[in-house]
């Protein structure tokens, strides 16, 4: 008759612990106990513990003769030392030691120079074993004489000395700047904007400091203490030292919209008199400086780097075609005035220059077809995409192929150079006028490409070669971040990240001057192919009673700085006690 275990008592997890053991000793204990304490039958109780007979009655026998099958069951538990030789061997010494108030590092240092070395742990456990508390914070004068690192003078222009010496640069290359601003008044630049400043730095050196942080495509501002011991840098910036991070971090905290808006005017007006020209056509765009924090009070705006929307800050840029330099910039943008953003720059454009932009390039997200409208009012020209739907590519596919056109695009660098475009005049909402639109197919993209322009008579083929070039801007929006480092910034408050804009405007114009300066291969070379090749030297600079001489260390690209004639002639460094700035080659 089957057992109902179903209706078995339930017992316990603490009686289970005695009637079903898991570990084999007191599986053996606890068979053996039943056995001779209990009186179990040997079979009954090999049955219980899941034995056979014949192992059970081996196991009796060896716990009847064998003395170490006893003692195996229970062990006395084992004490580690009672001793501690490592620190028994030190404590009068370094009892001694903290009676001298030194730190458990100190004691340890001591300790170790006379031949007894030990771990702070160790150290930690016998001070508190001897009734010792944590030091408390001592001042400078109670702390042990020991090797410290060496403190940078505080940047004060007022301690700027100078007198005759000499030292090495790891920035050489950043004295070039110097005759190429020659013509460049920067101090009247930061008059005209005004950039605050202070007795210690005042407004011109703290903008040179800056300006040379970009120049040598230095990520953070937090990177300047990499600098502050060199001496060619601070010289280049009109100080003693380099200020620090902190001095750096907080400067454009004290610069409101206002002063920056005055600073990128002075500026556009002071780099085209050293020499910057300009020209009729104009790339426009927007960019997204990504923010890091959900801290910020922003805006979502799409960041292409990372296909999707998060919180930034929205940039317009402006970008010579010609001179392929970026001229404009304005940040904190919000979405509902990024329709209006192209409206502001053609008014600081014909505020500076007496004019309107002759033409404007841009995306299809720039600007709505009410703000295209007024361009055309204004007689400026302009060339945008039109945003595609099913409804208007499913017309596009409707049209017979006798409607298409085959162009021949005059550039040999293109693969498709031969594709077939739709050329129509068309009316749209909030636009007054007839807009030109041509349709492009057979250029490399799945989707036609739908330009929109008020260019009624340019012919196709120079249409679409134009429209391609504006694919530039994203260059120079690459130079900007990968040189510049627009991006990585160290706060996301946006008047920091406006003035840090500005700052990146000036050094990109600079580097194009310097560009057009050396011409031949690196006239349209990007900013950081011309440091990495040209102006990441280390030099040698001799201050005597008249001159400044920087002698450059040899390097293979030299030749080109020699051919650009920036170190034939001395030029001026008013800031330096007008001394004269040589440039020397080996």
């Amino acid at each position: 008759m089957p057992v109902d275990t179903l209706k078995e008592l339930t017992t316990s997890p603490d009686t289970r612990f005695f009637l079903a053991p898991e570990s084999t000793p007191q599986r053996q204990y606890e068979s053996l106990r039943c056995f001779f304490v209990e009186g179990v039958p040997s079979h009954e109780v090999a049955r219980r513990f899941g034995y056979s007979p014949g192992a059970f009655r081996v196991l009796c026998h060896q716990f009847r003769h064998e003395p170490a099958k006893r003692a195996g069951f229970f062990q006395p538990p084992k004490h580690g030392p009672q001793t501690a030789p490592a620190r028994d061997r030190v404590r009068p010494l370094a009892v001694a030691m903290r009676k001298r108030n030194l730190s458990v590092y100190d004691i340890q240092r001591e300790l170790a120079e006379a031949g007894h070395p030990i771990s702070i742990n160790a150290l930690s456990v016998l001070l508190r074993e001897e009734g010792f508390a944590r030091l408390p914070r001592r001042r400078d004068e109670e702390r042990p004489p020991a090797v410290k690192p060496d403190p940078a003078a505080v940047a004060d222009v007022r301690a700027l000395s100078l007198a005759p010496r000499s030292f090495r640069t790891r920035m050489g290359g950043l004295f070039f700047f110097v005759p190429l601003m020659r013509q460049l008044d920067l101090a009247a630049v930061v008059r005209q904007a005004g950039l605050p400043g202070s007795q210690m730095i005042p407004a011109e050196p703290a903008v040179r400091t800056l300006l040379a942080l970009k120049l040598i495509g230095k990520e953070r501002k937090s990177h300047v203490m990499d600098l502050v011991f060199d001496e060619g840098v601070a010289l280049f910036a009109g100080l003693n030292v380099v200020p620090k991070r902190s001095y750096l971090a907080a400067y454009s905290s004290g610069v409101g919209p206002r002063t920056i808006d005055r600073l990128m005017a002075a500026w556009f007006e002071a780099v085209q008199q050293a020499g910057l020209a300009r020209g009729a056509s104009l790339d426009l765009d927007f960019h997204t400086v990504p923010a890091n924090t959900q801290a910020e009070p922003l805006e979502k705006h799409y960041v292409s780097s990372r296909s999707r929307s998060q919180k930034g800050m929205l940039v317009f840029l402006a970008r010579d075609a010609t001179e392929r330099v970026l001229c404009y910039a304005k940040a904190g943008i919000p979405k509902a005035q990024q329709p209006d953003a192209i409206l502001r720059f053609v008014e600081f454009w014909q505020q500076r220059t007496g004019h309107r932009p002759e033409e404007l390039v841009f995306d299809s997200q720039l600007t709505t077809y009410a703000q295209l409208h007024r361009l055309n009012q204004q007689g400026i020209r302009f060339m945008t995409l039109r945003r595609r739907s099913k409804k208007m590519l499913g017309q596009i596919w409707s049209r017979p192929a006798s409607a298409w056109q085959r162009i021949t695009l005059r550039s040999l660098t293109r693969t498709f150079r031969t594709p077939k475009v739709l050329d129509e005049r068309m009316h749209l909402p909030g636009y007054a006028g007839t807009l030109r639109q041509v349709t492009v197919i057979d250029l490399g993209h799945e989707e036609p490409t739908i330009l929109l322009t008020n260019h009624l008579t340019l012919s196709g083929a120079a249409l679409i070669t134009r429209y391609a070039q504006r694919m530039l801007i994203e260059n120079g929006i690459s130079e900007a971040i990968q040189f510049f480092h627009l991006d990585a910034l160290s706060s996301m408050v946006g008047l920091k990240v406006d003035f840090d804009l500005q700052i990146t405007l000036m050094a990109s114009a600079l580097y194009r001057l310097l560009a057009t300066t050396i011409g031949r291969e690196y006239e349209r070379a990007q900013a950081k192919q011309l440091f990495r090749n040209l102006l990441d030297l280390t030099a040698t600079v001799t201050i005597d009673d008249q001159e400044v001489i920087v002698t450059l260390d040899k390097r293979a690209h030299n030749p080109y700085l020699v051919a650009s004639g920036l170190a034939d002639q001395p030029t001026p460094m008013p800031w330096f006690g007008g001394k004269q700035l040589r440039i020397r080659f080996p």
